[in-house]
């Protein structure tokens, strides 16, 4: 690291076992964003003000006015723009040193394969199953960990899987892709506007964390939280033998 980067992430290198080598595996990392939104907007600008050297995101949207209560990225001049676009307007003038790749285009099977091919670690920030089935096929796959979250009404959720680990469970495990679930979009139902952002936060922490490598609180958990009432809890998840996507896996 230069003489400004050593300043810059100055109260990263104070922390108890965050040291230089923790640093410049951030600098040197490319994370993958999926949603660029509720969650993708505190997720990235943690992610972008941490270091992380190529941040990668995709999302097919554009801005929208009812964004606004809650997708922080985003501002009203920029209503009508790619949320992609937006996105690295906001995270290049936090944080020049981070180069910021906007794809507007779908998470699907046809376009995972190639972005996952340059990123070591993904963050799910999307709001529907067939998008979250999608990347975490992908990642089984391309064996890269996945830092999931979901948030609509008062609730929230969060895990991180790791295919890399032989007793990772993956988002399929707990949500299997023939079960009839239907997407409960915010919408609809409306989102507490800083719920996404303590989700969001949450992601970019564990994923930080695993990319320095620190480990990962969430790694076999899942946390659950409830913004109106503020409770939480950790429940332990395992692989499951059975699962379509990650079973065949040894």
């Amino acid at each position: 690291m230069n003489d400004r980067q050593l300043q810059r992430y100055a109260r990263h290198l104070l922390l108890d076992g965050f040291d230089e080598v923790a640093q410049q595996r951030l600098l040197d990392a490319t994370v993958l964003v999926v949603g660029a939104g509720g969650l993708g907007s505190p997720a990235l600008l943690y992610l972008a003000a941490a270091g992380v050297g190529h941040l990668m995101v995709a999302d097919a949207d554009s801005v929208d006015l009812t964004n606004l209560q809650r997708q922080v990225l985003h501002t009203e001049s920029r209503i009508g723009e790619a949320k992609v676009t937006s996105a690295a307007e906001a995270l290049s003038a936090l944080n020049p040193e981070v180069r910021v790749t906007p794809l507007m285009q779908r998470a699907d099977a046809s376009t995972l394969p190639g972005w996952l091919e340059q990123a070591d670690l993904v963050l799910d920030c999307s709001d529907n199953y067939a998008t979250r089935h999608a990347v975490n096929a992908a990642c089984v796959k391309a064996k890269r960990p996945l830092a999931w979250a979901a948030a609509v009404g008062w609730e929230a959720q969060a895990s991180l899987y790791d295919p890399c680990q032989a007793d990772s469970p993956c988002y399929a495990c707990l949500f299997p892709p023939s079960a009839v679930v239907a997407d409960a979009p915010c919408a609809l139902l409306g989102v507490f506007a800083p719920l996404v952002g303590q989700a969001g936060v949450l992601q970019a922490g564990e994923a930080l964390k695993h990319l320095a490598g620190l480990g990962s609180a969430l790694a076999r958990q899942l946390w659950l939280f409830d913004g109106r009432s503020l409770e939480s809890q950790h429940l332990q998840v395992r692989r499951d033998a059975q699962c379509p996507v990650c079973g065949h896996l040894p």
